[in-house]
């Protein structure tokens, strides 16, 4: 059965509204819409390859061109990218909760006052005194780091503490920025030799314990640039690179 889409013999209105197209009829509704003369052409039935009066294929033969199929797909795939990115542009909007920076990176330590020999005496941070750990069911301190903090907490280590990496830039760690990385080698330096004379002293009055702060081993960063990898008492591994 034939089905005819004919022009009205009157003039259309300003808002024109499309008559509705059968199923067969409408392979790409944005093609359509760009081809309105596509409405004035006899339409057979699906899957016809006739020619229409004056010549032309139907609807129906060319859904089957192979060029004007890939062209409707191209249309609606367009259509769909362009609702896609509407989409997760809305998705991005929702998503952003406000990120600002890392506000304290958390330090497990065996005893508080090592690791405050460490990062406080060696190191040179200062204690957050507005941070108490009075409501904390175990002992800990607060350090600044810049504007963000390091929290050593005083609670057990479920990580090994050894067969860990000699560098740490291959085992997990906290970086932290600085100005002079060949001033804070030095300061390792001292402190190792520091360490070795206490050692020798204590040796020497059959002692058993020295400085809190033992010798400190560092590896260079191995890209060449700029860089210190450090363990803490506890095996922690920090890297210290310079800005």
């Amino acid at each position: 059965m034939a089905i005819r889409c004919l022009s009205p013999p009157f003039s259309l209105p300003s808002t024109t509204v499309r008559p509705s197209l059968p199923d067969h009829c409408r392979f790409s509704n944005i093609f359509l819409s760009h081809s309105p003369r596509l409405c004035r052409k006899t339409l057979a039935s699906k899957g016809s390859n006739q020619p229409s009066r004056n010549g032309r294929r139907s609807i129906a033969a060319r859904e089957e061109d192979p060029v004007i199929r890939s062209l409707g797909k191209t249309m609606v795939s367009a259509e769909k990218d362009r609702i896609f990115t509407e989409v997760a542009t809305d998705a991005d909007d929702d998503a952003d909760y406000g990120v600002v920076s890392i506000h304290h990176v958390g330090v497990l330590c065996e005893n508080l006052e090592r690791s405050l020999a460490f990062y406080k005496d060696l190191l040179g941070l200062e204690i957050n005194e507005a941070r108490p750990h009075d409501k904390l069911p175990y002992r800990g301190a607060w350090l600044w780091v810049g504007s963000e903090m390091i929290h050593l907490m005083e609670l057990p280590n479920p990580d090994p503490l050894t067969g860990r990496p000699e560098h740490g830039g291959r085992d997990r760690h906290a970086c932290i920025a600085i100005r002079d990385v060949m001033k804070l080698k030095a300061i390792f330096d001292k402190a190792e030799i520091e360490a070795t004379q206490d050692y020798e002293f204590c040796r020497s009055f059959t002692l058993t314990e020295y400085s809190l702060v033992s010798g400190i081993s560092y590896t260079l960063s191995r890209s060449g640039r700029p860089a210190i990898f450090a363990r803490d008492p506890d095996g922690n591994a920090l890297e210290f690179t310079q800005v």
